[in-house]
């Protein structure tokens, strides 16, 4: 069967720089951060106490009230993010759709970890005044398929209804696996990407217990440093991506607008080791999606990174990008969005492949902040501390993830 083009035509942005797609693009392109001191529950007892946070967020401008009582945040970051996606996609929707159309949409938005706020406060209820105060709304307000069960529900969406889980790469898998659908007949529209919410007490405390965050908390701003030589750890995000994925000929068909082509996706597994990552893995994981994409390396001008601002993550993609590139890697701007937005884990995929769009579409690299003194073993240019306008053709996306799995996205400009 001949592979079919998949193309992007909606984009849906929740995130700790702003609540829409456009309000986040004019802030990162700013170099604005979004992370600050927590608010959501008292951290003083914390080693790290700050986080990207999502702000001023109201989810019943999407859904009602008695909806979303019944939901843990992370399905409220999703589904705003998707109805945002879905209504820019214009895609029709419940009534509107033949019996056929609705079959050939479907839903794959996934989380890497799902309702931990919902598991906290429910065990505390548990704890506190015994099982028959546990609600029975437990269980599907906090499992991780319950976003794409959702926008399936209210948009009658009646195609491939799934959600993908792999750490930190929940969201670019997301996406990849729903243009492979696509391309394979399962679908003619995909709504993907993916939603986190761990700025709880115990997604602050698991993190930090495993020394994996940053601990800057007299300037939390400047806290995510990728490839800056002083960078001490991530720093925890929340909020969620999702993109409308759409066969070409479907999308033309209906004067849809076209955003970006995805063109390639690769996957890889290290098996190294639980948390630390392997140079070998994600330089695999490239270069089977430049493979797919049939491109070469010297046709990719943008990368945004997985660039989590880690001492041996950061180090550790460099050299990965550097092995997959050869000498065209010095050519290659290479950005974190994370400098801004901190690490969404599940999400960070979503709202990371919705900024490759945007810098594809606008024809924009937005900068690394923070780069104060850059690491002199991350010698790549990693648009450090302003916007770039750049001709980009073919951009690069990166998403890694504990236990060794790793996911590369190949988008041409549309």
């Amino acid at each position: 069967m001949t592979k079919r083009r998949v193309v992007v035509t909606g984009l849906g942005c929740i995130a700790p720089v702003g609540n829409t797609v456009a309000e986040s693009w004019t802030n990162l392109l700013a170099g604005q951060s979004g992370i600050d001191t927590i608010t959501s529950f008292d951290a003083s007892p914390f080693a790290c106490k700050f986080a990207g946070e999502v702000k001023g967020f109201d989810i019943t401008q999407y859904i009602s009230e008695k909806e979303a009582r019944h939901m843990d945040r992370f399905i409220h970051l999703g589904m705003a993010a998707a109805i945002q996606a879905v209504q820019d996609s214009g895609l029709k929707t419940n009534d509107a759709l033949s019996p056929e159309e609705a079959t050939r949409i479907g839903c794959n938005i996934g989380s890497g970890i799902g309702g931990l706020p919902m598991i906290e406060a429910t065990h505390g209820e548990l704890v506190a005044r015994g099982p028959r105060r546990v609600s029975p709304f437990f269980v599907p307000a906090s499992i991780i398929n319950m976003i794409s069960g959702h926008v399936s529900i209210k948009y009658g969406f009646q195609g491939p209804n799934i959600a993908v889980v792999t750490a930190c790469t929940t969201g670019l898998h997301a996406i990849g696996l729903s243009a492979r659908m696509i391309e394979y007949g399962d679908a003619d529209v995909m709504v993907a990407g993916g939603a986190e919410s761990t700025v709880s007490p115990l997604g602050i405390g698991g993190f930090a217990a495993a020394r994996a965050l940053s601990t800057r908390n007299d300037d939390p701003k400047t806290a995510s440093r990728p490839w800056d030589k002083d960078r001490d750890g991530f720093v925890l995000g929340e909020g969620a991506g999702v993109v409308v994925l759409e066969e070409y000929e479907h999308a033309k068909a209906r004067g849809a607008k076209i955003y970006a082509e995805v063109s390639g996706f690769g996957m890889s597994g290290d098996a190294y080791h639980m948390t630390a990552p392997n140079v070998d893995g994600p330089r695999r994981s490239m270069t089977a999606a430049l493979v797919n994409a049939g491109v070469n390396a010297d046709e990719v001008q943008y990368l945004n990174a997985h660039g989590t601002s880690t001492p041996l993550g950061d180090l550790n993609e460099t050299n990965a990008i550097k092995n997959t590139f050869g000498a065209h890697a010095k050519k290659l701007i290479v950005n974190s969005t994370k400098s801004m937005t901190g690490h969404l884990l599940g999400g960070a995929g979503g709202i990371e492949s919705v900024f490759t769009v945007l810098a594809l579409h606008h024809q924009k690299s937005p900068p690394t902040i923070n780069i104060f003194n850059q690491d002199p073993e991350c010698d790549l240019d990693y648009c450090a501390n302003e916007a770039r306008d750049l001709k980009i053709d073919v951009a690069v996306k990166n998403n890694f993830g504990f236990g060794g799995t790793n996911g590369t996205l190949v988008f041409k400009r549309a």
